[in-house]
């Protein structure tokens, strides 16, 4: 009898744990919904575990395209931040999605336009858009490695059977009947049985682990997919209905999962409950064993509801981020002309808005911290998210589509054993490769040509660059100091440049982007300014004055 006693109260502790987990988890609901709806159209803070972002590129390797942003271009234009301050999705699924939308500039009219519709609904429809953020909260994130990085070793685990975990768990089920006949038979049986059953559900785990993140990952997703497919709104209809017609596929994976799969990671009380049974009936280690061949035969359709499911998700996060924007407008991408107006750069926090309008390339000159590697960057960046999120930071922004490559941000390759200046040609080379391939034109920007040699052949292979970069079929922006590329290119590139205003011994910069090429020089100005001998100054005017006249240094 007190056996008997013992387990019903291990039971009634069981079942009050269970039902806590139930109240905190709706309460958390309620909770996480009122904030959902509190951060729509800010700017994300979230923290990333340390190597996440590997994982965020699962999407984007499985489903290399032409012409998607490179590594060069997308560290030079620093969009790791502009995605982070985009990236408010829930899921794994709409994260890796997002961040392969903004390195995949689209060059099809009506699926920008589309985009655009999605981002509008969601802006404008607060309640629905919750319902769907809430079934994404529930489908979750993968941890730091992609759904993808699952899914192509699969073969690694050869056929996997549950014959024997089924005999012990019907044998754990007949000894805890055993107990109301001979209680102490029953519970050494039992006793026996549990830590025979742990025993090797632990080595089985360990095998299986990433694998399991991966399948109940794919079960979420599944239910997901069966929430959206309950929703009506007709703005949505084009992916809610691939979505329903892709589900019957999925009947038997579906099937084949339970319990074991609907893990969600959070550490309650439920998720206790949840790995508890698990320990003692394997319920995750069947599923997976059940679904493991299911899988195998569905990794397209799977691919493939991940697709529409990350885009619809990636979506309400570019609907938010546009409402968080200083101003934003909605590109034109029909003209030879690049036209922008009050264009500026996302991450300054009160930037100078300027604007440019050309049919060719653009030099520009200036000072050191004036603003033209910030210009040059604000017009890249830009000119990506027109044909991504169909969304610029400018008032108007007129253009065509068009590659975006840049050499920029370039460093010594120090393991490579690389300098400077080997990098930055190679660096450039691609570019000049990019605008011989077949394709659509290339818009690029170069930031100090040729920086890391001697001015006099600096100045002649970046003429020479550089008007290889006036043609048919790209435009070029490039920032240099060298004054004497304005007069050599001068028949080829439209001439800007910003200025730097020294007043009173101070030094500001207003970040105006101004017609024509630069006309001050001071940089021996600005040593006094900072405080340097009078000697030193003195002496490099006149050495400065001396090669002005004679053009030699002696």
């Amino acid at each position: 009898m007190e056996y008997l006693i013992l387990v019903l109260a291990f039971l009634a502790v069981g079942a009050f744990v269970f039902c806590r987990g139930l109240w905190d988890a709706r309460r958390q609901e309620v909770w996480q919904r009122k904030k959902m709806e509190e951060n729509f159209g800010t700017r994300t803070a979230r923290k990333y575990e340390e190597g996440e972002f590997e994982g965020i590129g699962g999407y984007l390797k499985k489903h290399q395209e032409k012409f998607q942003i490179d590594d060069i271009t997308w560290n030079d234009l620093n969009m790791d931040e502009i995605f982070v301050q985009m990236n408010s999705t829930c899921s794994s699924a709409g994260q890796e999605y997002l961040y392969y939308m903004l390195r995949t500039p689209s060059f099809d009219e009506k699926e920008l336009a589309r985009r655009t519709e999605l981002m509008d609904y969601f802006e404008s429809h607060p309640k629905e858009r919750l319902d769907i953020q809430m079934l994404y909260r529930k489908m979750g994130r993968t941890g730091k490695y992609s759904i993808y990085d699952y899914l192509d070793f699969l073969d690694v685990l050869g056929e996997r059977k549950n014959g024997r975990i089924l005999l012990v768990d019907i044998l754990l089920i007949l000894s805890v009947a055993l107990i109301a006949v001979s209680p102490q038979a029953g519970v050494i049986s039992f006793g026996a049985l549990l830590i025979f059953h742990i025993t090797t559900y632990m080595k089985e785990k360990e095998k299986v682990e990433p694998y399991l993140v991966s399948f109940r990952y794919i079960f979420r997703t599944l239910t997901l997919a069966e929430g959206l497919g309950r929703h009506q709104e007709s703005e949505l209809q084009p992916e809610l209905e691939r979505i329903r017609s892709l589900l019957p596929a999925f009947k038997k994976l579906k099937k084949n999962a339970s319990l074991g799969m609907q893990s969600l990671g959070g550490g309650g009380p439920m998720e206790m409950c949840m790995a508890y049974l698990n320990m003692m009936f394997h319920l995750d280690i069947l599923c997976f064993n059940r679904m493991l061949r299911a899988v195998r035969e569905r990794t397209d359709e799977i691919d493939l509801l991940l697709t529409i499911v990350g885009k619809l998700e990636a979506m309400i996060a570019a609907a938010g981020f546009r409402r968080s924007l200083d101003g934003y407008c909605q590109p034109v991408l029909d003209s030879q002309t690049l036209e922008i107006k009050g264009v500026y750069h996302p991450l300054l926090t009160n930037p100078v808005k300027n604007d440019i309008s050309t049919c060719r390339g653009v030099l520009l000159t200036g000072s050191n911290a004036s603003g033209k590697s910030t210009f040059l960057k604000a017009v890249a960046i830009n000119a990506i998210l027109a044909q991504t999120i169909h969304t610029c930071y400018a008032q108007e922004y007129r253009g065509s589509f068009c590659r975006v490559m840049s050499s920029m941000s370039l460093r010594d390759d120090l393991c490579g054993g690389e300098s400077y200046y080997i990098v930055e040609i190679k660096s450039l080379k691609r570019i000049l490769e990019a605008v011989d391939a077949p394709g659509a034109p290339v818009l690029c920007f170069v930031d100090e040509v040729l920086r890391g040699t001697n001015t006099v052949e600096r100045i002649a292979a970046s003429s020479q660059i550089l008007l290889s970069l006036h043609r048919p079929g790209v435009r070029c922006f490039a920032a240099t100091h060298d004054i004497e590329l304005t007069e050599l290119l001068k028949k080829d590139y439209d001439n800007y440049h910003f200025e730097e205003e020294i007043i009173e011994n101070d030094i500001r910069f207003p970040y105006r982007l101004m017609s024509g090429k630069a006309k001050t020089r001071n940089a021996i100005r600005l040593l006094s300014i900072m405080g340097y001998e009078e000697s030193i100054i003195r002496r490099a005017e006149e050495l400065a004055a001396q090669f002005l006249e004679k053009k030699s240094w002696g």
